[in-house]
C-alpha cells in the first residue's frame, strides 16, 4: 500500500465566500492508524498498545480494522455477570461507536468496521485493605 491513502479532497472556500487556499493536504497512513489504535483503545477501555488498527482505502472512503481483547467480569462475580452485556452486543455498540468518532475526528468517510476480539481481559476487583 502507498505511503498515504488516497482520496482527500481540495479544502472547501471559506464560510465568508472566499475561496481557500490552493494546495493539497496529505495524511500519512501511519497518522490515521494510529489515531484508529487510540480511539478503539479508548473506547474498548484498554491501553492503546493492546490494540491492533489497520486503515486502507474503501469504496470512496476508508475502512478500519481493528483487533483488541474485550474487558469482561470476574466469572466468579456472579452479579457482574449477570449485569454484562453480551460480548456480540458490546462488539455492535463499538462498531457503531467507532464509525462515529473515526468519521467526526479524520473527516473522511469511513465506509466499514471490523472488530476482530482476539482475546478478554477479565475485570478483578480489587482487594479492600
Amino acid at each position: 500500500m502507498d505511503a498515504r491513502l488516497s482520496g482527500l479532497s481540495e479544502p472547501p472556500g471559506t464560510e465568508d465566500g472566499e475561496a481557500a487556499p490552493a494546495g493539497r493536504i496529505e495524511v500519512r497512513e501511519r497518522v490515521l492508524r494510529k489515531i484508529a489504535r487510540t480511539a478503539s483503545a479508548s473506547a474498548i477501555g484498554i491501553d492503546s498498545g493492546d490494540v491492533t488498527a489497520h486503515v486502507v482505502d474503501h469504496r470512496g472512503g476508508i475502512a478500519v480494522r481493528v483487533r483488541a481483547p474485550l474487558p469482561v467480569p470476574d466469572l466468579a462475580d456472579d452479579l457482574a455477570v449477570g449485569n454484562a452485556t453480551s460480548v456480540i452486543d458490546r462488539a455492535r455498540a463499538l462498531q457503531e461507536d467507532l464509525h462515529t468518532r473515526l468519521t467526526q475526528i479524520l473527516g473522511r468517510d469511513v465506509k466499514r468496521v471490523e472488530i476482530t476480539i482476539d482475546g478478554a481481559r477479565v475485570n478483578r476487583k480489587g482487594r479492600v485493605r
